[in-house]
């Protein structure tokens, strides 16, 4: 019942006066009706579950969004380590597309191999790099990595030697910082860093055609939301819309002409100190994260060409004269044999240089400043290529490029890594062959495991770069097949590998096969060594090696192979070969207890059987090489070996 405004001004002038029950008695109203008008009932706020629910609707649209597009295996997984094997892992070979936001063709690792499980004899390095890290134009297999794990190798057998090498080409400390906390779960015994000439042009550098700003927090966040497959499609979606909107063009040329195009920058400049910023704090970040878990590291300074590369360009910027002024100066200073003004004009030359591809000075005082704040040594790489260069300034005798060591200027730097770590005692707790420095250095360097397809494919990579923009302008640069001129098989595979995109392993298998064709098994080797080294997992590896040089007669090479593959995972094949290799070489138990073992895999081989007669002979036990000689003629009753070794078992067993 609705009271009319007539009754209600009258209860509102009578109710201090009249009760309750007297006011429905005057006005004739139900009571409650009265009671209600007086103390209105209040109205119960919405429950708190409300708002949970209300508040939970996009955030479940999310989840389950973000839970599809992974079941439906949208866009990249970011997951840092993938399993090669069911026991090996390698780094990821797609986590480069979280760095790259508008490059199609993006770089990947060297793919190093290791336990997915640490066990207590590992010793375990991990090297932090750009593309000099990798061992540009040499990858996979010519960084200075491949000499740190070689020489620990051969100094300390009775330890699992690991070095995982995570460079790429055109990153920079971004996609380090981003790995860092990945490649510290690993549990690293050492971290070795060797980077910042990128750090302008790298993906998301802020001179870099990636770039996405430059606030560090900004950056950091966006890399780590890419791991979700929402912010994936939300991007991706953004781009198709702002796709249609503009004209595609595709890509050409290097990955380094085209991550910096135009993108000049001066001394000094707020860019130029952006990218000081940048590193440093990147830097920062990646040291703290090893200190916290007192993780040895150990920085390298950074060499590039000095003497023999002209500035790429050069400008008028406040008041900095143009870099190629002040080159020529420098070349002036060289030729009167003013080496230490030379050096000086050279280097000031470089950090003149409006293209930043190579470091400027300025990053080795940041590496030195990072190593005393946190107490890490500092390898002057810098300094030493300059010390072992004509003139005492560093040019092509050690660079293939502007900044890009020769091979052996990468082996130069992992000799100076391993002598830190030797003088910082970071290296495997077991024992140690006993050599001099010297004998570890020449041993190291003589087994680097290094072809001659290796070799001219690194040629090759040096003249492309060299055809592209900044070393000519775009109307000098001339077709592939006018810069690289196969002279013969070998140089025919390097110039499938670039010019078709024919794979690297690829290229090799075939340049292996050709060397077997035309019996060059020194060759052979050495590029099936290169193989293993760089797919120590892949058995298949060990077991046509083996095979090939089993048909050539070539026994004792063929008893290293085996025994790698047999100490993989042995086989029949692998344990039978190595008896009987060790049979001929008189070595009886070792070719019983192998061939025994091959039995155990196959007892149908007629041919273990009769070798295994061998050994017992060997061992004055006639019966068993008997029981031995029958079951393999059991198998191949036509074995003419088997029989006349049976007829004289049989003479010598009757007696």
């Amino acid at each position: 019942m609705n009271l009319t405004n007539k009754q209600k001004k009258w209860i509102e002038e009578n109710k201090r006066k009249l009760s309750v029950e007297k006011l429905s008695k005057e006005l004739n109203i139900p009571r409650n009706v009265i009671e209600n008008y007086l103390n209105p009932p209040t109205q119960t706020p919405p429950k708190k579950i409300f708002y949970l629910i209300l508040l939970s609707i996009p955030i479940l649209f999310f989840i389950f969004l973000e839970i599809g597009l992974r079941l439906f295996n949208y866009g990249y997984d970011f997951t840092q380590w993938v399993n090669v094997t069911n026991t090996k892992l390698i780094l990821n070979p797609n986590i480069a597309h979280k760095y790259f936001q508008n490059t199609e063709s993006v770089p990947y690792s060297i793919q190093d191999v290791f336990d997915e499980v640490k066990t207590d004899s590992t010793f375990r390095v991990f090297i932090l790099g750009e593309s000099s890290g990798a061992g540009y134009p040499f990858v996979p297999i010519g960084s200075f990595s491949r000499y740190i794990q070689d020489r620990l190798s051969l100094l300390y057998p009775n330890s699992k030697i690991e070095v995982v090498n995570c460079s790429m080409t055109a990153i920079n400390t971004y996609a380090l910082r981003d790995m860092m906390p990945g490649i510290v779960k690993q549990k690293p015994d050492l971290i070795l860093v060797y980077t910042g000439h990128n750090e302008y042009y790298g993906a998301l550098g802020v001179g870099s055609m990636e770039s996405l700003g430059t606030s560090r927090k900004i950056v950091n966040l966006m890399i780590s939301l890419e791991n979700f497959k929402t912010f994936q499609l939300l991007k991706n979606t953004i781009r198709w819309a702002a796709g249609l909107l503009s004209k595609h063009e595709e890509s050409t040329g290097t990955l380094m002409a085209r991550m910096a195009q135009n993108q000049y920058i001066g001394l000094d400049s707020d860019v130029y100190e952006k990218g000081l910023t940048q590193f440093e704090g990147n830097m920062e970040d990646i040291l703290e994260m090893a200190k916290d878990k007192n993780i040895p590291v150990i920085l390298g300074t950074l060499a590039c060409n000095l003497k023999d590369q002209y500035p790429f360009v050069s400008m008028n910027y406040k008041n900095f004269p143009p870099a190629d002024k002040i080159y020529l100066l420098a070349k002036e200073e060289l030729a009167a044999h003013n080496y230490h003004q030379a050096d000086s004009l050279f280097r000031y030359a470089k950090d003149l240089d409006a293209l930043r591809f190579r470091a400027p000075s300025e990053m080795n005082k940041i590496i030195f400043d990072l190593g005393r704040k946190f107490n890490y040594p500092v390898v002057n790489i810098d300094s030493a290529f300059d010390a072992i260069s004509p003139d005492g300034i560093t040019g092509d005798n050690l660079m293939t490029d502007h900044l890009h060591p020769t091979l052996q200027g990468y082996k130069i730097i992992g000799k100076l890594f391993y002598e830190a770590m030797e003088k910082e005692n970071d290296l495997p707790k077991t024992k140690s062959l006993s050599m001099t420095n010297e004998q570890q250095d020449s041993l190291t360097q003589a087994n680097f495991k290094f072809s001659i397809l290796d070799s001219v494919i690194a040629d090759y990579r040096i003249k492309l770069l060299k055809n592209d923009w900044p070393y000519i302008t775009k109307d000098q640069q001339k077709p592939l097949s006018e810069v690289i001129k196969p002279a013969d098989y070998i140089d025919s595979l390097a110039y499938e590998l670039m010019n078709y995109n024919t794979g690297w392993e690829t290229v090799h298998r075939k340049a292996a096969e050709y060397y077997v064709r035309i019996k060059d098994y020194k060759n052979f080797l050495k590029t099936m060594d290169v193989l293993i080294s760089q797919y120590p997992f892949i058995i298949e590896y060990y077991d046509y090696t083996a095979n090939q040089l089993l048909d050539a007669k070539i026994y004792d090479k063929a008893y290293y192979y085996l025994i790698k593959r047999y100490d993989i995972e042995p086989n029949d094949f692998s344990s039978k070969w190595l008896g009987i290799i060790n049979l001929n070489n008189g070595k009886v138990n070792d070719a019983k207890r192998f061939l025994l073992q091959s039995l155990k895999f196959n007892n149908k081989d007629a041919q273990t059987w009769y070798n295994l007669a061998g050994c017992y002979i060997m061992q004055d036990d006639y019966k068993s090489a008997l029981d031995a000689v029958n079951n393999s003629l059991r198998i191949t009753p036509q074995y003419k070996e088997a029989k006349a070794l049976q007829y004289q078992l049989m003479q010598v067993v009757k007696k």
